[in-house]
């Protein structure tokens, strides 16, 4: 990449090595970009296109692809997340990443159904692992799972002391589609009653809408001024090398 021809090479010793290595400083940094993201002249908004990639963005709005790099100094969201995923991409992601299947209940969950506990259905004949709990949201994370279980059926366990207990199922569905949380009108983040489940006005954002919101969200970023980029980048190249 051409935007680390700029770091300057120094010596540097890996592990227990007893010779040290010529090694561009990735470490070194200058606040020259971050001068120009809090100056409110020097910059302007940009949304990312779907499927845009940073070369493409940087042909885009300054007719040359090398400004690519200007983006992740600019937006520290994306040099923590990364660049935005097609959704084609997010969504392939989320079906990879969110595979588990989660039993949901409304039955009290605090004192039953611990981690590492096997359930099985009484109607559907499926059994699976209990391998995390969301006591807030009533779910049981299931692994080793044989089959679908039954929305309505009774789910059934037997503790460590040799004792069955036996909650009502009221959804079971892949970790993708399930509720990560829940929303009010007003998209702040708010608890329900799991005995309850979420009231009027209460929405569910499931693990696949959430990633895709967060994906949303990095599309929104800061670019230097057209007439401000080729400047900026000089000064930032020129503080690489002192």
């Amino acid at each position: 990449m051409s935007y680390f021809r700029d770091f300057p090479i120094i010596e540097y010793k890996f592990g227990q090595e007893a010779t040290p290595d010529l090694f561009r400083n990735v470490a070194i940094y200058s606040d020259v970009v971050d001068q120009v993201r809090n100056s409110i002249t020097a910059y302007q908004d940009y949304q990312i296109l779907p499927d845009e990639r940073p070369d493409q963005a940087s042909f885009n709005i300054y007719e040359s692809v090398n400004y690519y790099w200007t983006f992740y100094l600019m937006n520290p969201h994306l040099r923590e997340r990364g660049w935005p995923l097609s959704q084609q991409t997010a969504f392939e992601k989320a079906t990879k990443d969110y595979d588990q299947l989660i039993l949901t209940t409304r039955t009290k969950l605090t004192d039953k159904f611990k981690v590492g506990q096997t359930v099985s259905g009484n109607s559907s004949g499926h059994t699976g692992n209990i391998v995390h709990r969301e006591l807030d949201l009533g779910q049981l994370y299931i692994g080793s799972n044989t089959g679908n279980f039954t929305a309505g059926e009774n789910i059934q366990s037997t503790n460590s002391s040799g004792v069955v207990e036996t909650i009502v199922l009221n959804s079971a569905e892949l970790q993708v589609n399930a509720a990560h949380h829940y929303e009010n009108a007003s998209k702040d983040v708010v608890d329900i009653d799991p005995e309850v489940g979420p009231g009027a006005g209460i929405t569910e954002v499931t693990w696949l809408e959430r990633l895709i919101a967060q994906n949303d969200e990095l599309r929104q970023i800061k670019v230097i001024r057209p007439n401000n980029v080729r400047q900026v980048s000089d000064a930032f190249k020129d503080a690489l090398r002192i």
